[in-house]
């Protein structure tokens, strides 16, 4: 058995496993049983069977670490769920992905429209799961704090889009415009569902703002490590999402590192590689080559390590207790674990929190 096979076997476990995760599968499938139809089993098939659920997970681990009742937030970790399959939804038809999570994407198996129409159904549902909170005991106020920062993790979830749609294909090789591309658009859904999860769980303003600090540096790592799964993986997922970033031109961080490290020959082949003309399969063969000599894998290792180091200090705000525990645990294993990637992106991640917990 290779490395990267032993660490996707370790790593599922560890996502299946995640605290917190069985509650949210119950429910979720207690919400959407089988036999819908019209567009609520495009959204049934959206959502089930599940990802990771790691937002909903974070946003019952967040209202734990500041004392709350992760049970009272249960509507709002469904809530943070129907906002990120929305998303993946609409990013496919954006991108023209026919296949997720192993499965025929929503716009390819029921056209686009009625994908579109179930991404904008489950994006209202998430006020509704919100609302909901009421029910089970929490303060109205902070149910309205909490739509507060649904809506604006969703003005920047729109605003990132759009950077990202405008970096396409634009040829900018820019960390800085990348970084702010992640915070707007893959960090705005993490950042919601732990800030979410301090209001609704009655967190202060020191503990908020260190959550949404925790979600920050969290979104850079996971992006990153997402970002590299195509060139520390050898399996077929990892390839095709590495072909969607090809076929797009879409720019990534271990890309734009290897740019701006490397001569003016391997920028002529890294731009031919994005143009979109040529085989995905061996532009991503060059583009791996370039990359390992350019030192971007490394590099881009590096980076991820620093935020990851930055989001548990950020947690050191919050009162020890299990929920910080299971937040910090999640920084650390989470996005250097994500099923594809190899052993050695999370012996560096582990290193660098100087801790031994990806074993």
């Amino acid at each position: 058995m290779t490395e990267i096979k032993a660490s996707r076997m370790a790593s599922e476990a560890f996502a299946a496993g995640f605290p917190l995760r069985d509650v949210v599968l119950r429910e979720l499938e207690r919400r959407w049983p089988a036999g819908a139809t019209g567009v609520e089993e495009v959204c049934r098939d959206a959502l089930l069977p599940p990802g990771k659920l790691f937002r909903p997970c974070l946003l019952l681990a967040s209202a734990q670490a500041v004392g709350g009742d992760p049970m009272k937030a249960l509507p709002a970790a469904i809530a943070a769920e129907y906002g990120h399959v929305a998303s993946l939804i609409h990013d496919d038809i954006i991108d023209a992905d026919t296949v997720r999570r192993g499965r025929p994407a929503a716009h390819r198996k029921y056209g686009a429209d009625e994908a579109l129409i179930a991404g904008d159904l489950l994006f209202f549902s998430v006020f509704e799961g919100l609302a909901e909170c009421r029910d089970r005991g929490i303060p109205a106020e902070r149910v309205v704090d909490a739509v507060g920062a649904i809506a604006r993790a969703g003005t920047d979830l729109g605003r990132g889009q759009s950077l990202e749609a405008r970096l396409t294909g634009s040829r900018v090789f820019e960390v800085g415009q990348y970084l702010e591309m992640v915070r707007l658009k893959t960090a705005a859904l993490f950042r919601a569902a732990c800030e979410i999860g301090g209001i609704l769980g009655g967190g202060g303003p020191s503990a908020l703002a260190a959550l949404v600090s925790y979600a920050n540096h969290l979104g850079v790592a996971f992006q990153v490590h997402d970002d590299l799964l195509p060139y520390i993986s050898d399996t077929d997922s990892a390839g095709k999402a590495a072909a969607s970033d090809i076929r797009n031109g879409r720019p990534v961080l271990p890309v734009i590192l290897a740019h701006r490290e490397s001569g003016d020959a391997a920028r002529r082949s890294i731009l031919d590689c994005l143009s979109g003309h040529g085989d995905p399969t061996e532009a991503l063969a060059v583009l791996g080559a370039i990359l390992r000599t350019s030192g971007a894998i490394d590099a881009s290792l590096a980076l991820a390590d620093r935020h990851t180091r930055a989001a548990v200090v950020a947690l050191e705000a919050l009162p020890a207790g299990e929920g910080r525990d299971l937040l910090a645990e999640f920084a650390v294993r989470a996005p250097a674990a994500a099923p594809e990637a190899g052993s050695d992106a999370r012996a560096r991640t582990a290193a660098a929190t100087g801790g031994d917990r990806l074993g």
